[in-house]
C-alpha cells in the first residue's frame, strides 16, 4: 500500500472521528430543554448544559421553556344581540412539560391559536355588544380559563388572554358613535340645567344674605345712633340741671337791688339785637318800680341779709350732692372709647357671619367616575 493511500485513510478516519464527537454532544441553551430520540424510541428528556448522545443514530429536539406569544388572527364574531363585530387577541402561553408538547400534539402553537380563536368564537357570541365593551376583564379570566384547561394535556400553561381589540362593524359603529353622541348631550343639558339651577341658587342666597347683613348694619346704625343721643340727652340734661342748680345757689343771696340790675341789664341786651320789634313782658310796671326803688325810694320790706356758704350747705346740701356726679374730660373719653370698641366688635361679628354665610352656600363637587370604552 502505497504511502499517499495511506495518509488518505488517516485523514478520513480522523474526518470520521471529529464527526461522531460532534454528532455525540449536544449543548442545551438555560432557557431550553431537550428531547432524546434513539433509534425512534424516546430515552429521556436533556437539561441545560453539556450533554452525550449517542453519536449517528440520536435526534435531539429542543424546546423552548419561555413565555411565548401569540397572535390570534382577526376574526368576524356576531354577537348575541345580532351586533358583527371584529375581535382579535393576543394569548401568553409557556411550555411546562416538553414531553407532553411534542408527543401529545402536533403542533402546539398552531393548536393552542386555534382553540383560543373558536373559544374566543363561541364566549362572544353568547355575549351582548354593550357587555362585550365594558367586561373585557371577565371575557380574558373566563377565555384564559378555557383554554388553560384545554392545554394542559399538551404540557402548556396559558398565563394570560388579554382581547387587543373589539371594531365593531360601520353600521354597528355609527349607531353607537349616535348613540354616544345623543348621550352626551344629555348629559350636557343636565350638567347646563344643574349649573343655572346652582347658580338660580347661589344667587337668590347672596341677595338674602345681603338683605340681611344691610337689615344688621341698619339696626346697628340705629342701635348705635340711639345709643349716642341717649348719651347726649343725658349729659346735656345733665348740664342744664347743673346749671339750674348753680344759678339757684348763686341767686339765692341776691336781694332785689340786684335782681333789678340784672333785668335791666337783660334788657339792654335785648335792645342791642336786630330785631325790629321788642316785645317787654307784663311785668314791667313791677321792674320799673324796683328800679324806682333802687335809685332811692326804698321798698316796705326789709333786705335779705347775704347768706353764708355754711348756711347755704345747711340748707341746700353739699355742693357735690347738689350738683352731682359731673364726669370729667376723661372719664368722656373712656366712656367713648368703650363705644367704639362695642362698634369693632359687632363689625367683627358681621364679618364672621358673613364668612360663614359664605363658605355654607359653596357647592360641593360630586364626581362620579365615568366607564371608558
Amino acid at each position: 500500500m502505497s504511502i499517499e493511500l495511506l495518509i488518505g485513510l488517516v485523514m478520513l478516519l480522523i474526518v470520521a472521528i471529529i464527526y461522531i464527537m460532534m454528532t455525540s454532544v449536544k449543548i442545551i441553551q438555560p432557557y431550553e430543554q431537550a428531547l432524546l430520540i434513539v433509534l425512534g424510541n424516546f430515552r429521556r428528556v436533556l437539561n441545560p448544559g453539556f450533554n452525550l448522545v449517542p453519536p449517528m443514530i440520536s435526534e435531539v429536539i429542543k424546546l423552548d421553556l419561555r413565555t411565548q406569544v401569540m397572535d390570534v388572527p382577526r376574526q368576524e364574531v356576531i354577537t348575541k344581540d345580532n351586533s358583527p363585530t371584529n375581535v382579535d387577541a393576543i394569548i401568553y402561553i409557556k411550555v411546562i412539560d416538553p414531553k407532553k408538547a411534542f408527543f401529545e400534539v402536533d403542533d402546539y402553537k398552531r393548536a393552542t391559536i386555534y382553540l383560543g380563536q373558536t373559544t374566543l368564537r363561541s364566549l362572544i357570541g353568547n355575549m351582548e355588544l354593550d357587555e362585550v365593551l365594558y367586561s373585557r376583564d371577565k371575557i380574558n379570566l373566563h377565555l384564559r380559563d378555557i383554554l388553560d384547561k384545554a392545554t394542559d394535556q399538551w404540557g402548556v400553561k396559558v398565563e394570560a388572554v388579554e382581547i387587543r381589540e373589539v371594531d365593531p362593524v360601520g353600521p354597528v359603529k355609527a349607531a353607537m358613535e349616535e348613540q354616544t353622541s345623543a348621550e352626551r348631550r344629555r348629559r350636557a343639558a343636565i350638567l347646563t340645567a344643574d349649573g343655572e339651577k346652582r347658580s338660580a341658587i347661589l344667587v337668590a342666597e347672596g341677595n338674602k344674605r345681603a338683605r340681611i347683613l344691610k337689615a344688621e348694619g341698619i339696626r346697628q346704625s340705629k342701635v348705635l345712633e340711639a345709643e349716642g343721643q341717649r348719651l347726649a340727652t343725658i349729659l346735656e340734661g345733665q348740664g342744664e340741671a347743673q346749671r339750674l342748680r348753680i344759678l339757684s345757689l348763686g341767686a339765692l343771696p341776691l336781694d332785689h337791688k340786684a335782681l333789678t340790675v340784672l333785668s335791666l341789664d337783660t334788657l339792654g341786651k335785648m335792645a342791642e339785637g336786630q330785631a325790629t320789634k321788642i316785645i317787654f313782658p307784663f311785668e314791667i310796671s313791677r321792674l320799673v318800680e324796683g328800679a324806682a326803688d333802687y335809685l332811692g325810694i326804698s321798698r316796705d320790706t326789709p333786705e335779705h341779709t347775704p347768706m353764708s356758704a355754711a348756711d347755704l350747705e345747711r340748707l341746700l346740701g353739699k355742693t357735690g350732692d347738689v350738683l352731682g356726679n359731673i364726669p370729667s374730660q376723661a372719664e368722656l373719653k373712656v366712656q367713648l372709647e368703650a363705644i367704639g370698641k362695642e362698634m369693632e366688635a359687632e363689625a367683627k361679628t358681621t364679618e364672621d357671619l358673613a364668612e360663614r354665610l359664605h363658605k355654607g352656600s359653596r357647592p360641593q363637587s360630586n364626581k362620579k367616575p365615568v366607564a371608558t370604552k
